[in-house]
């Protein structure tokens, strides 16, 4: 038995800036973004580079390909390699990312010693050395 659909959901915003953050938002988007402004990102390097479980990984992924900024790529090979990149709309936030890194760093400037940027280790997220990226 086929299930009936039910009607697409309507985003709706208060202001432009909601739409940004709706994009944007999320622990992780960010550092994806920033690893695939560098080049196309096979998925377990970009899980290693970022220290997130799988699950999540994949849940941000998605959410990114349904915005239009990234695209997934799959092989046939055996076993598959899927590798992620930006789509040409993508590629369109880089100097809204570059600003952002901007301010990020001036705010670190601004708070002194009481925040500080971390190399995660590999297979840990920020969370697990602390609350300080």
């Amino acid at each position: 038995m086929r299930r009936a659909t039910s009607p697409a959901r309507v985003a709706s915003y208060s202001c432009s800036l909601e739409v940004i953050v709706a994009v944007l938002g999320g622990k992780w988007k960010p550092g994806i973004l920033f690893n695939l402004l560098e080049a196309p990102t096979r998925f377990a390097d970009l899980r290693r580079k970022l220290g997130v479980s799988e699950k999540v990984l994949a849940q941000q992924l998605r959410e990114l390909e349904g915005h239009g900024v990234v695209a997934r790529h799959a092989t046939t090979d055996v076993p598959p390699r899927v590798t992620y990149s930006l789509t040409a709309y993508g590629k369109t936030l880089r100097p809204i990312l570059d600003r952002m890194g901007s301010w990020g760093e001036a705010h670190l400037a601004r708070l002194g010693g009481r925040a500080r940027l971390v190399d995660v280790p590999p297979g840990r997220g920020a969370a697990a050395v602390g609350e300080s990226r």
